[in-house]
């Protein structure tokens, strides 16, 4: 009997302390991260960054507990959908910048009678960067292996109302019974340089797209904040990148209670749980607010599982 495979794709985070430098010489080796089309300046540059960030982000992880959260959240997420699909659909997972690399992955679908590959970046919202990245390295490494399968992909689903659900389910979490009107929400993405967007990335036009559905969905459920903000985080480099950076944006904030979703993660990093948990904390702290709180990103809740279930099968 014919089987199918399901396989989430995902940036991938150090499983230990010494990936760290292999996962940020993964990251800038990649042409769709360092987009210059001379490969000898890809690595000259790339190289520098690893070089100067190499140290840093060691500690990071080291203050996380020695790795990323984003493979744990992943196996357990894989798990549930496994449970939930059934033994006929093999349900796995890679990564584009340290293992589970594709190329495992592959060698482990192709042992089976496999058909058709369902291929579901963890992104919600389609950018070069992420979607196009994880889809290409899946694609070639799986065109250079024996495998005959036919497979299809998703760009992106923000639109998904259960996806949406389980968001908003996170920032109920949060808010547990306190008044939603002592409070602003900002939606903060992943930031991009500006020179990607212009180059035509839909990525900004997604994420306005879908907090603007948000928006809508807070009304609805009644949970009326002071005001909703989107801002961006994780500016590195002298380029220019989407504005409002998160930080100016807290600066701009008059309310004293503020909750930040992650609206460009689906599952849990080292961007959040790091940078918006702790460093951003920090800032907050510094301008006065009261109460700064960070939301988890779906991760394995049960409608993030729904809604996996939903565009799993709106792709056959």
């Amino acid at each position: 009997m014919k089987k199918e495979a399901i396989v989430l794709l995902n940036m991938g985070g150090p499983n230990n302390l010494s990936e760290v430098e292999m996962f940020l010489k993964n990251m800038f080796a990649d042409k769709n991260i360092l987009t210059m089309k001379s490969n000898l300046l890809r690595k000259l540059v790339g190289g520098l960054i690893v070089f100067n960030r190499a140290e840093s982000s060691q500690e990071i992880y080291r203050q996380l507990g020695g790795k990323s959260p984003i493979v744990g959240h992943t196996k357990n997420l894989v798990n549930k959908l496994q449970a939930r699909v059934g033994e006929n659909v093999l349900v796995d997972f890679a990564m584009r910048y340290t293992p589970p690399f594709v190329d495992e992955v592959i060698e482990r679908i192709n042992k089976e009678n496999v058909d058709k590959i369902y291929l579901i970046p963890m992104y919600a919202h389609y950018s070069t960067t992420t979607t196009k990245s994880s889809l290409e390295d899946f694609e070639e490494h799986y065109h250079d292996s024996e495998g005959s399968a036919l497979l299809v992909e998703i760009k992106h689903y923000f639109e998904n109302e259960t996806y949406n659900k389980a968001i908003l389910q996170r920032i109920k979490e949060q808010m547990a019974s306190d008044v939603y009107r002592d409070f602003d929400i900002i939606f903060s993405a992943h930031g991009l340089p500006q020179k990607i967007v212009d180059a035509g990335d839909v990525y900004e036009k997604h994420i306005t797209r879908h907090v603007e559905i948000l928006k809508k969905m807070l009304q609805e459920e009644k949970m009326n904040f002071h005001d909703v903000h989107l801002a961006y985080q994780s500016k590195v480099g002298p380029l220019a990148w989407l504005k409002p950076s998160l930080e100016d944006k807290l600066k701009t904030v008059r309310n004293r209670g503020v909750i930040i979703f992650p609206i460009a993660f689906t599952i849990d990093n080292s961007e959040t749980d790091y940078e918006l948990a702790i460093e951003y904390r920090e800032i907050a702290e510094e301008l006065g607010f009261k109460e700064y709180r960070v939301c988890r990103c779906p991760n394995d809740s049960k409608l993030f599982v729904d809604a996996l279930c939903e565009i799993y099968e709106k792709m056959k």
